[in-house]
């Protein structure tokens, strides 16, 4: 498949290019049903209406989510703290950094980004998710985990995650605006 490269989208209109329709639409059943009511139901009425955080809000509601888990990197602590506390008047929230458990880089042979002696605790995903899992939470939330720790993250996690924001340190989180700029396009990816 290359759908990105194709210009017609016709599935749009309901041709099946892949012969996969019945098969999918089994597929959608119990809670992936029901997720995907509540989110066809949060486009239709709020269609450009709503941030993601506030869309993110009525679909927890919607899918009567009670307990949410934040698994944010600890360059965001700022926003993660805002969020929390966003969400708490709603939900019970459970926040965790990506530090926790402050497990040192060379106990795992990792790849130091400091020169200096002592402990530089390495990001863990997976506890993260440990944390979350042993809370109960019915969703998880990322929030700037680096590339691959929201992998491990995910794969680890016993409840579905959403992603709020992506680790972009060059673009503020943002890691679209590579795309949209004609400098990074030009010279960076060789781009038109």
């Amino acid at each position: 498949m290359k759908c990105a490269l194709c210009l017609k989208k016709d599935c749009y209109t309901g041709k099946d290019c892949v012969k996969l329709k019945e098969e999918a639409e089994k597929g959608y059943t119990g809670q992936d049903l029901e997720s995907m009511k509540v989110s066809t139901s949060i486009e239709a009425k709020y269609y450009m209406q709503k941030t993601r955080l506030e869309e993110l809000i009525l679909y927890a509601k919607d899918m009567k989510y009670e307990k949410l888990g934040l698994a944010f990197c600890i360059g965001l602590e700022k926003e993660a703290r805002i969020i929390h506390e966003i969400l708490e008047k709603q939900f019970e929230v459970h926040s965790v950094c990506c530090k926790v458990c402050g497990i040192d880089k060379k106990s795992l042979g990792l790849e130091r980004l400091h020169d200096y002696e002592g402990v530089e605790a390495m990001c863990n995903p997976i506890g993260q998710a440990m944390v979350l899992n042993d809370e109960g939470t019915q969703m998880n939330i990322i929030l700037g985990l680096c590339i691959g720790h929201d992998i491990l993250f995910t794969k680890h996690s016993d409840a579905p995650v959403t992603t709020l924001a992506v680790k972009d340190r060059v673009l503020a989180h943002n890691p679209l605006s590579a795309i949209y700029s004609n400098y990074y396009l030009k010279n960076r990816f060789g781009g038109k």
